[in-house]
């Protein structure tokens, strides 16, 4: 797995506010759905970026799945470049998470080796399936992680997504929401606004966030 990017630890010694995308390319997000996919990244890169401090504090990964590629190790988003992602094959979820928390945990060493504080990570996953992999050790990777206060997961699901196995993969305390329609640009807002508000925080202290957000996603009954 690559190493991430410790270059900047020396100039930037900000804490560090991890955020892992874990996007889903599979062929069935063609058209559309990747296409708003795309253009929601860029607004959360651009949203994150007004903001001083969070454009210093805040490191963004894109891990896609279909099938599992990193497109971007953790990097401060104001040396972030948003992908442009294509749809191209089958949903291997289980590995895509797995591979996220292991790049997450790897860049924990990275903070603790070079001093540098960091922030409950968040992982972000969007998805419009189910997966065509193993994804119960994942599953469970996510809800000791939560428990363990390792890191906050979110799964959202787009449309024909299968909300029943997301919501046996997310955590209990944090159902997954299906986005309504192909709003992804008001979902990132909400994401940048909300990261934005944990990096003005003191690491460790706990940050409030909603779990069911207005305007862009529900909890299916």
């Amino acid at each position: 797995m690559p190493i991430g990017n410790v270059a900047d630890f020396a100039v930037n010694q900000e804490p560090r506010c991890p955020v892992v995308l874990l996007l889903d390319n599979s062929y069935s997000m063609s058209g559309q759905p990747i296409q708003q996919l795309n253009q929601g990244v860029a607004v959360f890169k651009q949203s994150v970026e007004q903001d001083a401090l969070a454009k210093l504090r805040v490191e963004v990964a894109i891990v896609s799945f279909g099938p599992v590629v990193m497109r971007q190790d953790f990097i401060t988003i104001d040396q972030f470049i948003p992908p442009q992602l294509d749809a191209e094959d089958l949903t291997p979820m289980g590995e895509a998470i797995e591979y996220a928390l292991d790049l997450l945990e790897n860049r924990k060493v990275d903070y603790q080796n070079n001093g540098i504080q960091y922030y409950r990570p968040w992982v972000f996953l969007i998805t419009d399936g189910g997966p065509n992999d193993d994804w119960r050790n994942a599953a469970q990777r996510v809800r000791q992680g939560e428990n363990d206060k390792k890191f906050s997961f979110f799964a959202v699901g787009v449309e024909d997504a299968d909300m029943g196995i997301l919501s046996q993969i997310a955590p209990q305390s944090r159902p997954p929401l299906l986005l309504n329609g192909l709003d992804f640009q008001s979902m990132f807002l909400w994401l940048s606004q909300s990261i934005k508000q944990v990096s003005h925080s003191q690491p460790g202290a706990t940050t409030m966030v909603q779990t069911s957000p207005p305007g862009w996603g529900q909890v299916p009954t």
